[in-house]
């Protein structure tokens, strides 16, 4: 799996319909976190090895009602004992 994140910046009012859409409908979402700054949200995902992330992000996520922009970052390495993959 390749995992990455995305910060979603969203119209007023519409930050907590994008998160709830995001958990709720897009199996590929691991996390969403409302944070403070220039974004509302950072989601985290995980795609196929072979998946065009670039297509994700079009298609899956900035199409997303209440979505006014996206920053997207791919993740290289995990530290961490899962390697990234969710396994204890």
């Amino acid at each position: 799996m390749r995992n990455f994140f995305i910060f979603i910046k969203c119209e007023l009012g519409k930050t907590y319909e994008v998160a709830s859409h995001l958990v709720d409908l897009v199996e590929e979402t691991r996390q969403v976190h409302s944070v403070s700054g220039t974004y509302d949200l950072l989601a985290q995902f995980a795609v196929e090895k072979e998946a065009d992330i670039g297509r994700f992000v079009t298609t899956k996520i900035q199409t997303i009602p209440g979505i006014k922009d996206t920053q997207t970052i791919i993740c290289f390495n995990a530290f961490t004992s899962d390697k990234g993959l969710g396994e204890a």
